[in-house]
């Protein structure tokens, strides 16, 4: 039987030959070259988000008129949730390739959007990018952990080490996306004179645009994966909600899932609270960009290494421990001991704050995404689609909440959901230890 976009074909003999990082002897075959496929991807989102994301963080600055840019977000993030339900069974339907190649369109929309920003605008393209968003983040769990399992095959690797290093690779180049994005908000938005901010920000997002079109069309040049479902298996109603919840009738993921909210939570924290309350009054607004660039640096370099030190479920324990201590020690710092200070301290201390947060973001992308692949590896699509339903959710909650909530109240409910989420991913170690 051939692997998806292999021929088959007589043997050919012949010296131990590299094919990329796969050394392979005896015979020679032509397989997908998976590797490929994982920087295309990885390239792709780079492009998409470093637009987006810097967008997105621009939200609660640019857009402040009866808070269109938070609510705007807030109705995404709920849009996301929504349809993270139905994404899975979608993704098997259009097959992991083309439900990127879909799920990339409502990023530029959205981008559009600001160019001209209003309720009639903005709300429409927020709703469709949460529908968008759903199967993009669905068909990339699927597609990263499908190329995965099938180079560690050919190669004969360590399924968990090859989903390692592939998470690895990709949330450390998607992480570069902060600094890309936010240092092109940092030079074009700063020192502007306050009657040409408009041309400056309109010149911002359409340089933005431009971007995703280059992450679109890497997305074209992706292999198709033999992953597409029959869609009768679909065909009623009963038996798409069935695959939507069999997930939830599994203990292991209901252990999981108190992690993955904080994983939503804590990222919605810096994009709508950070950036507001602790780097503004410190920085200013142009000082956004300079610090979830340092955000995004941290974090791009802990994926990478994450991904590197990720075998299997006990080296993931010892990471989510280490990157949720970092987290603590922030929270904690702001509950109880810091205030803004004049002179270089008070310009440090929100970047070391920076760098704590997003090498902490950095172990939490990774090692959710490889312990979904490996405890997982039939269910993908159901798997990553209970990842983003409950981080979407928990990032459409803290939006929402934002103008209603002090800074102390959002760090507390923080502190908590992480101390129940630890006690329960502790319980998942000795459950699986055991078993």
């Amino acid at each position: 039987m051939a692997v998806d976009g292999e021929r088959d074909g007589p043997a050919v003999p012949f010296l131990e030959e590299e094919i990329g990082s796969c050394s392979l002897s005896r015979q020679v075959r032509p397989p997908l070259n998976h590797a490929r496929d994982v920087h295309i991807l990885s390239l792709a989102f780079l492009f998409i988000f470093s637009a987006y994301g810097a967008a997105q963080n621009l939200q609660s600055t640019v857009n402040t008129e009866e808070d269109l840019g938070t609510t705007s977000l807030g109705i995404l993030y709920l849009s996301f949730t929504f349809f993270s339900v139905v994404a899975s069974p979608v993704v098997r339907v259009l097959g992991s390739k083309f439900a990127l190649v879909l799920g990339s369109t409502g990023y530029f929309l959205f981008i559009a959007s600001n160019l001209k920003p209003s309720w009639y605008t903005m709300v429409p393209a927020s709703l469709y990018l949460g529908f968008t968003a759903s199967i993009i983040w669905v068909g990339q769990g699927t597609y990263l952990t499908s190329a995965a399992f099938s180079h560690a095959e050919d190669c004969h690797l360590h399924e968990g080490t090859v989903i390692g290093n592939f998470n690895g690779e990709f949330w450390g180049v998607f992480a570069s996306h902060q600094v890309i994005g936010n240092l092109f908000s940092l030079v074009l938005l700063h020192g502007g004179k306050e009657g040409d901010n408009l041309s400056r920000k309109n010149l911002l997002f359409t340089i933005f645009l431009c971007c995703t079109v280059l992450g679109i069309a890497l997305m074209c040049f992706l292999s198709k994966r033999n992953d597409k479902d029959n869609p009768s298996a679909y065909s009623s109603f009963g038996s798409v909600l069935k695959y939507v919840i069999s997930p939830l009738l599994d203990k292991q993921m209901l252990l999981i899932i108190p992690l993955i909210v904080y994983s939503g939570l804590q990222q919605a924290f810096v994009w709508a609270e950070f950036t507001n309350k602790v780097v503004t009054p410190a920085l200013g607004i142009s000082g956004v960009g300079g610090a979830m660039a340092i955000y995004g640096a941290a974090d791009a370099i802990c994926s990478l290494v994450a991904g590197k030190l990720t075998s299997g479920f006990y080296s993931i324990t010892l990471l989510v421990y280490g990157g949720a201590s970092l987290h603590i020690i922030v929270i904690l710092w702001l509950l109880l001991g810091y205030s803004l200070t004049s002179g270089v301290v008070g310009y440090i201390y929100p970047l070391l704050m920076s760098i704590f947060w997003g090498v902490g973001n950095g172990v939490f992308n990774t090692q959710l995404s490889a312990l979904l692949g490996i405890l997982y590896k039939h269910e993908k699509e159901a798997a990553f689609a209970q990842l983003k339903l409950w981080q979407s959710a928990a990032i459409a909650l803290i939006f929402f909440l934002s103008p209603y909530l002090t800074l102390e109240a959002m760090l507390i409910g923080l502190l908590v959901t992480l101390s129940i989420a630890l006690l329960a991913f502790f319980y998942t170690t000795l459950r699986t230890d055991g078993s």
